[in-house]
């Protein structure tokens, strides 16, 4: 292999502002800064609202790959998100806790809580930073009286954006050749007595009058809470500065939440950014990127149809999280990926083969220590035989985190031939950074999930099957069909030749 080839590949992304991939480079030398939109802690994450963070986690890993120090926020939101995207209907959090006769502040740390349990078992790496929206109330109305005199006006109902006030508003989600957001989105916008333009959005909403809210707070435009959008723009600014370098989400996001943020960053720049700095153009982050729906096949995902999927009930069903992972990584971040019992069971039989590849080298290589090390001491050290394969990986992760194509060269490396042991999980431990299956770590057992609903216990299965080997050794052999029968009926798989010897079956569907 020549020289050239060994040049690591320049980290090209998916901007969706301009709508092509482009060559990244952080603002700041070696360092990445990062915001995500995090979840409205009302109710439990379904498996995709999920997926924007195994997407942003495959960014951020992307950028460790490369050699970058990141810095992530990921925020919660526990105020201010309505029931619809833009200004109709209850606040999210406060019509939780009326439904679960509950406080407010319970229904936030409760799912809060089960949000973070999600991250951990994703093996999401943590943020630099959670931000909690209630803690920045006071600089949310700080930025909004910065704001107001220009780029804002008062309604009965509370302050309210005017969008004709910014250059281009809307370019996020129409694209450079349409300023206005799709018009099936722009049609989730129901109308509001006074509102200057359809798409202008609520910076502080108002309390009703004779109505006390559980949270809500004292400001120049009365007693209310922060819009949905103000909360990101403060939060990133405040944590990040502005410019920052990369501003994630979901694709939802991208026709009015983000749009709504990159206007608000546009007006405090113009009213206090440097003198005589233009406004247009400047949208907070360099880059916006996006990972697309998980759909089922009724359609997206979503809370309000009932009945969601969380990874809580895909664990209740026997399936390991990691699983989910792998099926999210097999399709790149901005493509539809459907969701199906089929596909789950794929991802979990793929899973343990990969677990089991990685067990396998591990005893061959009993007392040897292994690490992933930094590319250039791989590039530098590797048998030949693997080189082509750190090459290819490193080429699909930094064409817009391809893990498509990355997830192939794992196996490949796991089963080539005649290569030092160590030097093969140095180069899978490498691999499994950018990936992050947990592949070092994980044995065969820690995927065997006994589902929720399993009939019986793991003694009473492997005293049956002590039972089946007596009675094969006696060449019983209809007792040893009926024990096995006896135990699928039970949910359980019985492996003849494989040491774990039985595993759960997961109810799927």
């Amino acid at each position: 292999m020549s020289d050239d080839q060994h040049i690591p590949a320049p980290l090209r992304l998916f901007n969706s502002l301009t709508r092509t991939i482009e060559p990244f480079a952080p603002i700041e030398d070696h360092h990445a800064r990062v915001y995500s939109c995090g979840p409205t802690v009302y109710n439990y994450a379904h498996i995709g609202n999920l997926r924007a963070y195994v997407f942003t986690d495959t960014l951020r890993r992307a950028l460790l790959w490369k050699g970058l120090n990141v810095t992530h926020i990921i925020n919660i939101t526990d105020v201010g998100h309505l029931t619809s995207d833009a200004d109709a209907g209850d606040d999210k959090m406060e019509a939780a806790a009326r439904a679960s006769a509950k406080s407010i502040w319970d229904i936030a740390a409760h799912y809060t809580d089960a949000f973070k349990s999600n991250i951990a078992d994703l093996n999401i790496i943590a943020p630099s930073e959670w931000t909690v929206a209630t803690d920045y109330v006071p600089q949310m109305i700080d930025f909004a009286s910065k704001i107001a005199p220009d780029h804002c006006y008062e309604l009965d109902s509370g302050l309210y954006f005017d969008s004709s006030t910014v250059p281009d508003y809307g370019a996020l989600a129409g694209g450079r050749d349409d300023a206005a957001p799709h018009k099936a989105e722009m049609a989730r916008i129901d109308p509001v007595a006074g509102k200057r333009n359809p798409s202008d959005f609520a910076i502080w909403r108002k309390s009703p009058p004779g109505e006390q809210r559980q949270m809500e707070w004292d400001s120049p435009w009365g007693k209310g809470a922060p819009g949905w959008h103000l909360e990101c723009s403060v939060m990133s600014q405040a944590r990040l500065g502005q410019p920052f370098d990369i501003h994630t989400g979901g694709i939802d996001h991208r026709e009015i939440h983000h749009p709504n943020e990159i206007a608000q960053n546009q007006a405090f720049h113009s009213c206090c950014g440097e003198p005589g700095a233009a406004a247009a153009g400047f949208t907070g982050a360099r880059w916006w990127m996006h990972n697309n729906f998980l759909v089922d096949r009724q359609g997206k995902m979503s809370k309000s149809k009932g009945g969601f999927t969380t990874l809580f009930s895909l664990i209740d069903a026997g399936v390991h999280p990691l699983a989910y992972r792998l099926l999210c990584l097999g399709a790149h971040y901005r493509s539809e990926l459907e969701f199906s019992a089929e596909g789950v069971a794929a991802a979990l039989t793929r899973l343990k083969r990969l677990v089991m590849g990685v067990e396998g080298l591990k005893a061959r290589a009993e007392g040897v220590t292994w690490q992933s090390p930094r590319l250039d001491y791989l590039r530098a050290n590797l048998h030949p035989k693997l080189t082509p394969l750190l090459e290819q990986f490193d080429a699909a992760i930094a064409d817009d985190l391809m893990t498509p194509r990355a997830l192939p060269l794992l196996e490949e490396a796991i089963g080539v031939k005649k290569v030092p042991v160590d030097e093969k999980l140095c180069l899978i431990a490498a691999f499994d950074q950018a990936l992050g299956l947990n592949l070092l770590t994980l044995t065969r057992a820690d995927l065997r999930v006994r589902p929720k609903d399993a009939r019986i216990t793991p003694e009473e299965i492997e005293a049956e099957l002590t039972r089946r080997t007596a009675a094969r050794a006696d060449k019983n052999f209809a007792l040893s069909d009926e024990i096995r029968d006896a135990l699928i009926a039970r949910g359980v798989e019985v492996m003849d030749g494989d040491p774990l010897r039985w595993d759960w079956r997961a109810a799927l569907g």
